[in-house]
């Protein structure tokens, strides 16, 4: 009778699994189909689209022939399809016979079948505000913010006064943002002193990349709504600049091509942090090439993970040269719908409206102005949860860390992993580093290098003199002219930050003194000049030793200046801590350009300081 119970129960475990298995994939299924449908009502590009990706040197008339033998109406993807040869066609006949005859066609990089990819499952659920704001006396004084967690929980408050993304260039492509009026689409109040720069609409084929769904305008809210203002809630880089590039339909469903034109819009226009809170089950090399092509560029690629609470993290984040973003609520504890995985990087709160852990009357989502979902005209305070909630806060904090300074995608994830803070103290598939933290970041970002800079330097010097004073050739008098040239060219007053100021009337003067000469494009020019070839090179302080070599008592100055320009670049080089543009990052030839250059300082040091 055991022996039959046993069987019994084993073969009943066995259907249950079946069965799991079976619908679970019979939903992947209905999944696919349903975004197959809503791509074609919305205009986007089904399954059933080929997508082929030209090399960049294939000329029109071989387009055309290939056209002509696959009896195939290539068409460009949009007007900015041309330089990259990406074009599309719709796809009859034995798909995989196709397929594969294409790729193995000398003038074709890629073909593969187009994508449907999505706003992640469960963003849907949206509740409005409805507790009792209060008007708070410190910054920010957002009405609103109190009910904003997620921003403390990432450290906002002590991140603020030292860096708020001046002028850093950040990419949403997702459903567009409500960033101004036109017709029936109005602009949200709460986005009014965010600065925009032009972005597309990738969907629609025009220059009015507006928001018809609600999510990217949330989305663009969580990295820069308007603080500060007396008016409903904070972003975590207020002062940062978006490129709103719409991508999602008013379903919340798009194209992969639209999405790599999109990424590879960003890069060529200005962008330095890319945030796509989207994407889908499927991987595709036509959007993996455009990753590494933004990455490549200088372009922090921040993307949410996914919310199918799985142990599978979604596309465009898995691909190398994005960085993959988990989600936490309230207890810090990562959510019932988080991805994880190998490929997650961070974690950043993407909330959980299914439970007010706080206790404020409010479900615990994340909190931004948005139109209401389905009326372009209207807009309220919603809290949203998902990955997709999680990713800008990230992107918001990589922009804070690229106007402190360090604008290397590479780097700048160095810096937002290095001072993640882990509740268990250890990288996991959950939380990756850790939460991201913004104030620690920015900290490191700031001071970290500058004590590198300034030890190389005196080092630098120490060595210098030494040798030519053991030669009988030293022309110079070691004294305060060479510490303090020294000083300036590789680190400045680099400890300032840690003591606040930088957000008063001096705040020019403040970034000066508290960096080496060659960051001072990014005071001067604005985080968008950062990596000026001018500034990170030997020209200034050979055009000030020519200058002035004939006054003797300044060549201790001028020597320590090199010295000092030396050891920042050497610094920036060994570390890959600046995108020099516009060299690109690929095969390390901006870390060349400076390796080099800092050779050149060292030897201009050493002709100053000889007899």
């Amino acid at each position: 009778m055991k022996k039959r119970t046993w069987l019994l129960v084993l073969l009943i475990v066995i259907a249950v699994a079946i069965w799991l298995w079976y619908t679970g994939r019979l939903g992947e299924d209905a999944k696919r189909a349903e975004l197959a449908r809503y791509a074609a009502e919305d205009g986007a590009a089904p399954d059933a689209s080929l997508l082929v990706d030209f090399k960049d040197d294939v000329s029109d008339e071989q387009v055309r022939e290939l056209s002509r033998r696959y009896a195939l109406a290539l068409t460009p993807n949009s007007r900015f399809s041309l330089p990259v040869r990406l074009y599309r066609t719709a796809l009859r006949g034995d798909r995989a016979a196709i397929l594969a005859s294409l790729r193995a066609e000398p003038t074709v990089e890629h073909a593969e079948l187009d994508e449907t990819y999505g706003i992640p499952p469960l963003e849907s659920e949206t509740t409005r505000f409805r507790a009792r704001e209060s008007e708070r006396a410190a910054f920010p004084n957002d009405p609103k913010y109190r009910f904003q967690w997620h921003l403390d929980q990432i450290q906002m408050p002590a991140a603020w006064p030292k860096a708020t993304g001046r002028g850093v260039v950040v990419a949403v492509i997702d459903t567009g943002v409500a960033y101004r009026d036109h017709g029936e689409f109005k602009r949200v109040p709460d986005l009014a002193q965010t600065e925009f720069v032009p972005g597309y609409d990738f969907v629609n084929k025009n220059e009015r990349p507006l928001d018809d769904h609600g999510h990217g305008t949330h989305v663009a809210g969580t990295i820069a709504q308007s603080t500060h203002n007396k008016l409903g809630v904070a972003g975590v880089a207020y002062r940062a600049r978006i490129m709103p590039l719409k991508v999602l339909s008013a379903r919340g469903y798009g194209s992969v091509a639209d999405i790599a034109e999109a990424i590879r819009f960003a890069a060529n226009h200005g962008a330095k942090v890319i945030n796509m809170s989207l994407g889908g089950s499927r991987g595709s090399k036509i959007l993996g090439d455009a990753v590494k092509y933004a990455h490549d560029r200088g372009v922090t690629v921040v993307c949410a993970a996914g919310n199918e609470g799985r142990g599978r993290v979604g596309f465009p984040a898995a691909y190398p040269g994005a960085i993959a973003v988990a989600a936490t609520q309230y207890d810090r504890t990562t959510t019932f719908y988080s991805n994880w995985g190998k490929e997650i990087d961070l974690a950043a709160p993407g909330g959980n409206t299914r439970v007010d852990q706080n206790g404020d009357g409010m479900p615990d989502g994340v909190l931004q102005n948005t139109i209401l979902p389905g009326r372009v005209g209207e807009n309220d305070y919603l809290v949203f949860m998902g990955t997709s909630m999680a990713s800008p806060h990230v992107a918001g904090v990589a922009a804070l860390v690229i106007e402190s300074g360090v604008s290397r995608p590479d780097a700048v994830e160095r810096v937002l992993k290095a001072t993640a803070k882990h509740p268990q103290g250890k990288r996991d598939d959950h939380y990756g580093a850790g939460i991201v933290d913004a104030a620690a970041a920015v900290a490191k970002a700031k001071t970290d290098h500058g004590g590198y800079r300034l030890g190389l330097a005196s080092l630098l010097g120490l060595l210098l003199v030494l040798r030519l004073r053991g030669r009988g050739a030293l022309a110079i008098r070691p004294g305060l002219g060479l510490a303090l040239g020294a000083l300036v060219g590789s680190a400045g007053l680099f400890f300032l930050p840690r003591l606040g100021g930088e957000g008063s009337a001096l705040g020019v003067v403040h970034g000066l003194l508290s960096q080496g000469v060659p960051a001072w494009d990014g005071v001067l020019l604005g985080p968008a000049g950062a990596g000026n070839p001018i500034f990170a090179s030997a020209l200034l302080p050979l055009l000030l030793g020519l200058a002035l070599y004939s006054v003797t008592r300044l060549r201790g100055l001028l020597c320590g200046f090199a010295l000092g320009v030396a050891a920042h670049l050497a610094v920036a080089a060994l570390l890959g801590t600046t995108d020099v543009w516009p060299i690109p990052n690929a095969l390390g030839l901006d870390q060349l350009w400076l390796a080099l250059n800092a050779l050149g300082c060292f030897g201009l040091a050493s002709l100053l300081a000889r007899r």
